[in-house]
């Protein structure tokens, strides 16, 4: 019974072959817990978390799929292809194109568990770039996983028309390069602008919700992409700088500033004594004598034609510009106080 022939193969040979194909797929699933354990045991000697449930959705499933299919193929190519079924489809017989989808089908498996192996490696790496404050690390993790699935993508389609189509890559790889030389210097703006998107992700000198000075335009960042960067202005505007400029400008930073600055001029009126000058520079120095302001100055700094001008020069600590003008708007009353107080005349506006 078991050496009579069905298809041209011996009924032993088909049982051999559901054999293996059922023992890999039996195997397979305590494989997959070995190699579970094996990758929590790594990830905790390098001190990281992994779920479980993600790990095998992303990574162990296709992972499976390949091995099985793999299985499948090796042992099916003991196998007789059956006479019965020959047939030609455009000069190619169908035992090669039978063989040739297999093939794609087996590529195709491999490069989908690569793919599933990036996102999960990415999504470690947002976990860990989450517990940080600076979120361009986030949008620099992105970056590279789609940059390395289209790499991958790329690969996986050169693979099968060398393999599937057997067909002479070079020629097309010489075609590649003439092609994307022409569309380089076609898009040179845009590779400009996304070399730039580099330096800024590695240099680092502003980051989301960072506030900005840059070409007259005042704003916080909130996105940094790979063309452009996007700032929500301080009228609640939306404006697009391309990245390439955002690096060739001169970028003030706000927001890396140690400490905050104020100032007021005071154009006193000609017929101020030298007495009320006095105190009214002794009393301001006591009015600026307060827990907000770490630095003061209080300078007698021009005498002209029209007014004696007396400039006042504050610090505060790197406060929110609500707190700031809370400081500065408590210190131009108490100014207005004094100035009552001791019948100070302004000769011109208080700046």
């Amino acid at each position: 019974m078991l050496h009579r022939s069905l298809f041209d193969n011996a009924i032993s040979n088909y049982l051999i072959v559901f054999g293996i194909i059922l023992l890999v797929w039996i195997l397979k699933k305590r494989a997959s817990k070995n190699m579970t354990r094996l990758v929590f045991y790594l990830f905790k000697r390098m001190g990281r978390i992994i779920d479980e449930k993600e790990f095998f959705n992303l990574v162990l499933a296709p992972l499976e799929n390949f091995i099985l299919f793999l299985a499948v193929y090796i042992s099916m190519s003991s196998l007789r292809f059956p006479a019965i079924l020959h047939v030609k489809i455009f000069k190619v017989t169908s035992e090669v194109v039978v063989d040739r989808l297999a093939v794609g089908m087996l590529i195709f498996f491999f490069f989908h568990t690569l793919l599933r192996v990036i996102d999960y490696l990415a999504i470690i790496l947002e976990k860990r770039a989450s517990t940080t404050e600076d979120t361009t690390d986030d949008q620099l993790i992105i970056f590279f996983r789609e940059f390395l699935k289209v790499i991958l993508v790329i690969i996986c389609i050169l693979v099968m028309i060398r393999f599937v189509l057997n067909e002479d890559i070079t020629k097309i790889l010489a075609g590649l390069s003439l092609a994307g030389a022409a569309i380089a210097l076609a898009a040179k703006e845009s590779l400009e602008n996304l070399i730039a998107s580099f330096i800024i992700f590695f240099d680092r000198p502003f980051r989301v919700g960072d506030l900005l000075k840059v070409q007259q335009i005042q704003g916080t960042v909130e996105k940094i992409g790979l063309r452009s960067t996007r700032i929500r202005t301080n009228d609640k505007t939306y404006v697009s700088i391309p990245n390439k400029q955002m690096v060739d400008s001169i970028v003030d930073n706000f927001s890396l500033r140690n400490k905050r600055r104020g100032e007021l001029n005071l154009n006193l009126d000609l017929g101020t004594t030298y007495a009320q000058i006095n105190q009214l520079m002794h009393e301001l120095n006591e009015t600026l004598s307060i827990s907000q302001v770490t630095e003061k100055t209080v300078l007698l700094s021009d005498v002209k034609l029209e007014a004696f001008l007396v400039t006042v020069e504050y610090f505060t600590e790197s406060i929110s510009i609500a707190e700031f003008n809370n400081v500065k708007q408590h210190i131009n009353l108490k100014v207005l106080v004094l100035l009552e107080k001791l019948q100070i005349k302004i000769a011109g506006k208080l700046k």
